[in-house]
């Protein structure tokens, strides 16, 4: 019953926050990065922030810490989505919350200093690798769900983190997904969706790492991070300015230039994503050498679909230069 009455909470929220997105003209305009056409409400992945803070009304402060952070990351995002903020700006702050996930999880030393130093950049990457993947209907939303389960099933087990977070941010994935997994989105999720429900999932994932001392369940997060990685690669090659907004990831080629439908590429994205979690799980060999047979087929898939379709994309800069 608890959890009806949350999701109806969740729902009313969103609802009521479209309201202040659509009377103050908080819109998302298609620029050079965007796959879609139209205008929409952005921030729609809010709710995300709102089912943190319910979670704690609900079921206390046991993650005070972790929350401080979570609301610091996600109000300063939200601020970016409607008036932008410099580049240095976002990153103290994203690394100020992240800090603070680490005192949450009580890894702070000065003995390991150098360590947390690289574990906070790297956390930091996977949160704003997160916001960069943000790009179609559904992408965001539907991936967090193919990584949430899988946290969900070894939670049940292993309990390494209070299973009402996991359930709550289920449910505020779903109202969200009830409005953007759509072939026309009444929200975008925004930089306040996706650094938020990264941020969210990361301490799940964190402390899932922590208490079982195994570093492979990264793999929950593999086929983004093959994206991310593999497509600043690419642009490095480039000798393109990472800055810049770009269509190079491999999804935004498949909606693009491929012209599948936004809710496809999801579909396709969390299929494997949930294939690879649940294989690492099941199958009975060592997480480490399957994390790394993954890296390597998720390395050739993604070499084969460029050098397959990336000349549809140059073909598409091309008839912008022309046009312009």
């Amino acid at each position: 019953m608890i959890y009806a009455v949350i999701f109806v909470l969740l729902v009313l929220l969103e609802l009521a926050y479209f309201r202040v997105a659509d009377r103050f003209n908080i819109i998302d305009k298609p620029n050079l990065r965007s796959s879609h056409t139209s205008i929409t409400l952005r921030g729609g992945g809010i709710v995300f922030l709102f089912g943190a803070w319910i979670y704690a009304a609900f079921f206390g402060l046991g993650y005070g810490w972790f929350l401080l952070g979570l609301t610091l990351i996600g109000l300063v995002s939200f601020v970016d989505d409607v008036h932008s903020l410099p580049d240095s700006a976002r990153l103290v702050v994203q690394f100020a919350a992240m800090f603070l996930m680490f005192y949450q999880f009580g890894i702070l030393n000065w003995h390991d200093w150098w360590i947390v130093l690289i574990a906070l950049i790297v956390c930091v990457g996977i949160t704003n690798a997160y916001n960069f993947m943000d790009g179609i209907n559904g992408i965001t939303g539907g991936y967090s769900l193919a990584v949430l389960a899988p946290l969900v099933y070894l939670n049940a087990k292993d309990g390494f983190i209070e299973m009402p977070y996991l359930y709550i941010t289920g449910l505020s994935l779903i109202v969200f997904c009830f409005f953007n997994f759509r072939k026309k989105a009444k929200c975008f999720a925004g930089d306040v969706g996706s650094i938020t429900i990264a941020f969210i999932l990361l301490f799940a994932l964190g402390r899932l790492i922590l208490q079982t001392g195994d570093f492979a369940y990264i793999i929950f997060l593999a086929v983004y991070g093959a994206d991310s990685v593999l497509t600043i690669c690419h642009r490095i090659q480039l000798h393109e300015n990472l800055g810049e907004a770009h269509r190079k990831h491999a999804y935004q080629l498949m909606a693009n230039e491929l012209k599948m439908p936004h809710v496809k590429v999801s579909l396709i994205y969390m299929a494997v994503q949930l294939a690879i979690s649940f294989g690492m799980i099941i199958c009975p060999i060592n997480h480490y050498v399957y994390l790394g047979i993954t890296i390597l087929v998720l390395l050739a898939a993604y070499l084969v679909f460029m050098k397959k379709n990336y000349h549809l994309h140059e073909a598409y800069l091309k008839s912008k230069q022309l046009q312009s």
